[in-house]
């Protein structure tokens, strides 16, 4: 086994049990980790991404990583679970340096409802860890506002378009 293998293993073992301390120990010290909420930004070094992960790991439940993708220096992880009851799928594209450890991840997210309930979730969460209490207060609204729309979407609007309607 690889340093590579054992690091995608480590990590998937941590998502499913919840453990910050397992997904940091297999992280660069550079990691670079892509939202899948805004592309102003990324979160970089193993500190934030902790602090990012230890958020995440609070508010998503039920981790159940179902495929896994492998490639010479990039895996692709694919994990179910749930935030407040809501679905999620998050596909995770994962970046390698020469040791094995994961220098990069850049997160994707499905379906909206479950995407928007998330950043309902994580955003002022994570901005109250990150010494914003302002900006915690301020995002909760429209977190709210979207995550409303999208699951008022999703019951009302999105059976409308099923095809066998």
């Amino acid at each position: 086994m690889t340093n590579r293998d054992e690091s995608i293993d480590r990590w998937i073992h941590a998502g499913e049990t919840l453990d910050v301390a397992e997904a940091v120990s297999v992280l660069g010290d550079d990691v670079r980790l892509v939202s899948p909420i805004t592309d102003r930004f990324a979160f970089i070094g193993r500190e934030h991404v902790a602090t990012l992960l230890t958020v995440a790991f609070e508010t998503v439940k039920s981790i159940r990583y179902t495929d896994r993708i492998v490639g010479a220096d990039t895996a692709a992880l694919f994990y179910e679970g749930r935030v407040d009851g809501v679905e999620i799928g998050e596909a995770q594209r994962l970046r390698f340096d020469d040791t094995g450890r994961i220098a990069e991840i850049t997160l994707f997210v499905r379906p909206l409802p479950g995407l928007t309930r998330l950043m309902r979730r994580l955003g002022p969460e994570l901005a109250r860890r990150t010494g914003k209490p302002g900006l915690s207060r301020m995002i909760r609204l429209p977190g709210a506002m979207l995550d409303g729309m999208a699951a008022t979407g999703e019951r009302r609007i999105m059976p409308r378009a099923d095809p066998d309607r």
